[in-house]
C-alpha cells in the first residue's frame, strides 16, 4: 500500500511540474548576471528579438535571439553552452584559445558559424565551409565531417 501511495504522489508531483515546465518571455535583466555581462561583451549593439527562460522539472535554461537570427543558449547559471551565428560569426574571443590555434593552423579561411559545448565538456564547432568538428574536454579532435 505504501508503494502505490508514493507512486501516486511521484505521479502527481511530475504532473504539476510538467504543467510548469515551458518557454516563458523575459527580459535580459532578468537573466543571471553572467549572461548579461556575456552579452554586452561580446554581442553588444546588436538588437535582440526575444530572450526568453526555458524550465522543465530538472533544469533551467536560457536563450537569446537576435534580430539577425544569431542565437545564443545559455545554462542555468548565465554561462554560454551554444553560439550560433547564422548572418555573421562566434567572437574569437569566446572561442578557446586550443581550438583557436587549430582553426588557425588547419582553416586559416574560414569563419566559425557556431560553437557548442556538449555534454562531455567537449565543444562542437561548425564551420563556414561546412566542416563540422568535435573537441574533447582536452581539446583534441576526435571528430569531423563535411
Amino acid at each position: 500500500m505504501k508503494k502505490v501511495v508514493l507512486l501516486l504522489v511521484a505521479l502527481i508531483g511530475f504532473s504539476f511540474s510538467a504543467m510548469a515546465a515551458g518557454d516563458k518571455p523575459i527580459q535580459v535583466s532578468d537573466m543571471p548576471k553572467h549572461a548579461q555581462q556575456f552579452i554586452t561583451a561580446h554581442f553588444n549593439g546588436q538588437s535582440i528579438a526575444l530572450a526568453k527562460m526555458e524550465t522543465d522539472f530538472l533544469s533551467k535554461s536560457y536563450d537569446v535571439i537576435f534580430t539577425n537570427g544569431d542565437k545564443l543558449e545559455f545554462d542555468k547559471k548565465g554561462k554560454w553552452t551554444t553560439i550560433d551565428c547564422k548572418h555573421s560569426q562566434v567572437p574569437k574571443a569566446v572561442i578557446p584559445v586550443p581550438i583557436q590555434q587549430y582553426l588557425t593552423q588547419h582553416y586559416s579561411h574560414t569563419k566559425v558559424k557556431k560553437i557548442e559545448v556538449t555534454d562531455r565538456k567537449g565543444y562542437e564547432v561548425e564551420l563556414s565551409n561546412g566542416v563540422e568538428l568535435e573537441f574533447n574536454k582536452n581539446f583534441q579532435v576526435i571528430d569531423m565531417e563535411r
